[in-house]
């Protein structure tokens, strides 16, 4: 694990990185992954972005970064405008551009999890992140070429409409965002779908998966990964069930 002062990093095999914002508490944080490659890098989320990760991470500077957004939600997508190249789902579109803390579910946020304020006069209660309008738009099928390794977009609606995932089919890397991660999954935001989620779930357990990279928590196995969606699917780890809220 490499700290510094705004960021955690912790490397995984296979040229996967994880940073951490670490002023914003564990239960609120998002995961910000780095896929280096060999003629350029991926961002998987930006997170909050109330911290400039460019100037504080050395690896982004080395080659020319894409920065992917799987959904358009204040914890993974604060950060956007900090990149030239934004990709993110043309139902999202929108609300990167035009963002409000309503369409960013900012105003669900607890100022309370901002554990040191970024700069003088931040308020958390009036803060929503700055407009990013995205540079391309990505749909299902869409490949992501870093020059010796190649992604694929997979559409996965549900928590957002425009939730998006990344697959690269040779290593059985799977990044998912909020369509799943090992804790009771938010269907009930204003624009969640919990018939699509479910869908987008089915669709994941059929996967070759070596390992999930997840927008929040842990990473975990293919055999985790199922029993997390079959949990959810029997009623299980759902905000709208109040049972699975303390999971």
């Amino acid at each position: 694990m490499t700290r510094t002062s705004h960021f955690s990093i912790r490397r995984f095999p296979q040229g996967v990185s994880r940073i951490l914002e670490n002023h914003i508490c564990e239960s609120w944080r998002c995961n910000i992954w780095h896929i280096q490659g060999r003629d350029r890098d991926l961002i998987v989320d930006t997170g909050m972005g109330l911290w400039p990760i460019a100037d504080h991470i050395a690896a982004l500077r080395e080659r020319p970064v894409i920065a992917f957004c799987t959904h358009s939600h204040h914890d993974h997508a604060g950060g956007l405008y900090q990149f030239d190249k934004r990709l993110g789902h043309s139902a999202e579109a929108k609300i990167f551009a035009e963002p409000t803390r309503e369409n960013t579910v900012t105003d669900l946020l607890d100022p309370a999890v901002i554990k040191t304020a970024p700069y003088r006069g931040f308020d958390g209660a009036i803060w929503c992140y700055p407009p990013a309008p995205l540079t391309r738009l990505v749909t299902e099928g869409d490949v992501i070429d870093l020059g010796d390794r190649v992604f694929q977009t997979l559409h996965l609606p549900g928590h957002s409409p425009g939730s998006v995932g990344l697959w690269e089919a040779e290593s059985g890397l799977l990044f998912t965002g909020d369509a799943l991660y090992d804790g009771t999954l938010y269907d009930h935001l204003y624009h969640s779908v919990p018939e699509k989620l479910r869908d987008s779930l089915r669709r994941l357990r059929e996967l070759p998966v070596s390992t999930v990279h997840a927008g929040h928590y842990k990473s975990f196995d293919k055999f985790r990964m199922q029993t997390v969606i079959d949990e959810y699917l029997s009623g299980q780890r759902s905000m709208l069930c109040p049972r699975s809220r303390t999971l």
